[in-house]
């Protein structure tokens, strides 16, 4: 998560040096979303055939060496390049991780909310450290700061965590890509409803995340720092709201839930995009950031359509086809931002959110039961 996360906060500085418009930064960014989605459900299939231990080392490591391939960019070919690379080597790790904890334990919500609140963790530190970094010593030492974070992780991963046994060392990898079974998953009427919501909700995960110290800088006139300081805040509601997001889900009811956070979300993105004080501001950034809360009450619903052995490769295929067009979150931000305004993107997001919520309203209406 701090190897994705670190260069929303200096695109500003990314853009200056380049010479380079919000537009093709975002193409970029979305490139590096669109590559993290493509290798959801090869990451779930690698992990059936050769161990969840094995390709968690490689995300990690992975990622790390990546960003500082982005650092080190002397041309933004080169860093547009860079960038999808470190997308697909950071996207190794959700689906299998995810999956494995869907197994251990029966509170699925409340498991995969405190999972997702490691990676808040970094949301956290990553805006504060990178902006700090950023106005001492430059964007580029800023990115490096992965391979800081990542390089240990991977020793301490190999050394402590033990290796598991691969589930399916025997089946093929080509019986494991034929196209039959992913047609007979993805044709599932609640499997297509709960593609929508996810779609839609990482979609505005993504815009939030490329662009929102990019929004309080250009729109507010924020410095670096301040813009960084609010993004962490945003990352703290976010935080805190995957762990209570996942427990209520679990307790009341997932749909609910999920359209509480999709109609906070529309709430935050007004304060963030209408008013200029600090303090609706901070206020705004809470809201969304509970609102980018939405996994532990939607991700459930994939694994309760899924049979035990459909999950590892099935959570992986949907993640990688709702992850796709969630990808263009980051180029359709950037485009509406350049011809017209940050309030007019971010409306955007306010908009799909609504729209969330209101077909989760149209299904338990009318009992649709997807």
């Amino acid at each position: 998560m701090v190897g994705r996360l670190a260069i929303s906060p200096v695109v500003p500085a990314i853009t200056d040096e380049f010479g380079v418009s919000n537009a093709a930064i975002g193409v970029a960014l979305s490139g590096m979303w669109l590559a993290y989605g493509l290798v959801q459900y090869p990451s779930g299939v690698l992990a059936d055939r050769y161990g969840d231990r094995t390709v968690v080392l490689v995300s990690v490591g992975g990622t790390a060496v990546a960003c500082l391939v982005v650092a080190l960019a002397p041309v933004f070919p080169v860093f547009f390049l860079a960038a999808i690379l470190l997308g697909a080597l950071a996207g190794l790790h959700f689906s299998v991780a995810t999956t494995l904890v869907s197994r251990l334990y029966d509170d699925v919500g409340s498991a995969i909310g405190i999972h997702n609140a490691g990676g808040t963790v970094a949301g956290l530190a990553t805006p504060v450290a990178v902006a700090w970094i950023a106005n001492r010593y430059g964007w580029r030492p800023a990115v490096a700061i992965t391979a800081a974070i990542g390089i240990p992780t991977v020793v301490l991963f190999a050394w402590r965590v033990r290796p598991v046994d691969p589930r399916r060392i025997d089946e093929s990898l080509r019986d494991r890509f034929r196209l039959e079974p992913m047609v007979d998953l993805l044709s599932r009427p609640s499997i297509l409803f709960t593609l929508w919501l996810a779609l839609v909700g990482e979609f505005a995960w993504q815009g939030v995340a490329s662009f929102l110290p990019t929004l309080l800088v250009e729109r507010h006139g924020y410095s670096t720092a301040l813009a960084g300081a609010l993004f962490s805040l945003y990352f703290v509601a976010q935080g805190i709201g995957q762990v209570g997001v996942g427990i209520l889900a679990d307790r009341l009811g997932r749909d609910g839930v999920t359209a509480g956070c999709m109609l906070a979300g529309v709430v935050g993105i007004a304060a963030l995009t209408l008013e200029d004080g600090l303090v609706v501001l901070a206020v705004g950034s809470v809201l969304v950031g509970f609102a980018m809360s939405f996994g532990p009450a939607v991700l459930p619903r994939f694994f309760e359509e899924m049979t035990a052995d459909e999950r590892s490769a099935g959570f992986g295929l949907v993640r990688t086809v709702y992850m796709i067009v969630a990808s263009l979150g980051s180029v359709v931000m950037g485009f509406l931002a350049d011809r017209f305004d940050w309030g007019i993107s971010f409306g955007f997001l306010a908009v799909l959110l609504a729209l969330v919520a209101v077909s989760l309203a149209v299904n338990w209406a009318l009992d649709l039961d997807y």
